[in-house]
């Protein structure tokens, strides 16, 4: 279109002025409640899904209990343990296991304190664990290093701290890589700092813990080779639920349990909790997508409906213009070019606003330091956007169409008569 019909359109527009911008505001405000509530369902599932960013969402853990069936000459209500050939053999047997860690645990008094320092003392958890604990209770190293396979194979008497135990024990600014640590009048020589992911911890009990090697942890306290219980997390591909059932099924085998009684072990499914939330918040972006589209196609049908009335209005015009030789294109052209125009600034400025609002209130919650699992970080995909953008400019078009096809119906001779 030459720079005359851009001309006329604008001068269409600003001849009802009111009307225009009652109009284009039906769009702004669907295109910026559509924003809104997906940057806000966004926050809330950033928030929520939060609680699982310190473990693994393919993970599961696992530990003994008293059976409680009867079997192969054994009764119920017998106690089995985990040990260290039940950890080799899920690697051998259990192809879809990709990390395994077992665990064990110092029993302590929370009264009592467990570990020393210097002159200072705490009450901290003591683990013993292997390097691929890592890889399914996630963790940062602000410090030094992670264990690693040296320390398990030569049995090193080291030890990683958690930020709390840092805080507790030592001076501020003090490095405590290479400083000796006392525990249960053992010592450890500090090789690492680490501090958890979970933000779902807000008496910092995960940073409140120290890790040593598992071999180590075995001999230095007299734990023989049990294990008190495992975590792992199942390959790509593979259910965390069925490698749970396989696992167990496998160990029930091993130490002459029930493979059906299912109460011998207990468990926890990060999977199964991860999906939950998952399914949750797929069913609340459609139910966002489904209020939201529905509020925008209302601003848009109403567009569709000035424009008829605009095209009434004009009629006699376009008479004039058919009866001068004007294709019957050139008036569709313009009254969709109208439509397409008003939808897309007006949806634009929605999108801007929408967007600019959600990202102040995103600097406000950094700003605020506020730390909330119920909601976070609101956003929108630049994704969304763009799709948003390209759902405006069709609904524009498809919105002109209805009254171009009405304003080239009428005969011209008809439309010069027309009062």
């Amino acid at each position: 279109m030459d720079p005359d019909n851009w001309q006329e359109i604008f001068n269409t527009l600003q001849k009802n002025k009111i009307r225009s911008l009652l109009t284009a505001f039906g769009v702004f405000w669907g295109i910026f409640m559509l924003i809104i509530m997906l940057g806000s369902g966004k926050g809330l599932e950033n928030g929520v899904t939060s609680d699982f960013s310190g473990t693994a969402t393919n993970s599961v853990f696992l530990w003994t209990r008293n059976t409680t069936k009867p079997y192969k000459g054994y009764p119920a209500g017998r106690r089995f343990r985990f040990n260290n050939s039940d950890i080799a053999a899920i690697y051998k047997n259990i192809p879809e296991v990709e990390y395994l860690a077992p665990r064990n645990q110092l029993s302590n008094n929370a009264n009592s304190n467990n570990v020393v320092y210097k002159l200072k003392t705490g009450t901290f958890s003591i683990y013993g664990d292997y390097p691929d604990i890592r890889n399914i209770s996630l963790v940062d190293i602000v410090q030094g290093r992670y264990l690693n396979a040296l320390d398990i194979k030569l049995q090193r008497k080291v030890a990683i701290i958690g930020e709390r135990v840092l805080q507790e024990l030592f001076e501020k600014n003090e490095l405590a890589i290479g400083k000796y640590i006392r525990v249960k009048g053992i010592y450890f020589k500090v090789v690492g700092v680490y501090k958890s992911r979970d933000k779902d911890d807000p008496d910092e009990r995960r940073s409140k813990a120290i890790n040593i090697p598992f071999t180590t942890f075995q001999k230095a306290f007299n734990y023989g080779d049990s294990v008190g219980w495992f975590s792992m997390t199942a390959k790509k591909g593979s259910s965390a639920a069925q490698l749970r059932k396989d696992v167990m099924v496998f160990l029930a085998n091993r130490h002459q349990v029930d493979p059906n009684d299912e109460r011998a072990f207990g468990y926890w499914n990060m999977e199964k909790e991860y999906l939950k939330i998952s399914r949750l918040f797929d069913g609340i972006n459609f139910l966002i997508w489904f209020v939201g589209v529905f509020t925008l196609m209302a601003g848009i049908i109403g567009v569709s409906n000035i424009m008829l009335i605009t095209v009434k209005e004009r009629t006699k015009e376009f008479g004039i213009k058919r009866a001068i030789g004007a294709p019957p294109s050139s008036i569709i052209t313009q009254i969709i070019l109208e439509t397409i125009l008003l939808t897309s600034v007006s949806g634009y400025f929605g999108l801007v606003a929408g967007v600019g609002l959600i990202e102040t209130v995103a600097a406000v919650l950094i700003h605020l330091n506020v730390n909330s699992t119920m909601f976070a970080n609101p956003e929108i995909d630049f994704q969304v956007a763009i799709t948003a953008i390209i759902v405006l400019i069709f609904s524009g078009a498809l919105a002109g169409l209805i009254p171009a096809n009405r304003a080239v119906s009428i005969k011209p001779v008809d439309a010069i008569r027309d009062e």
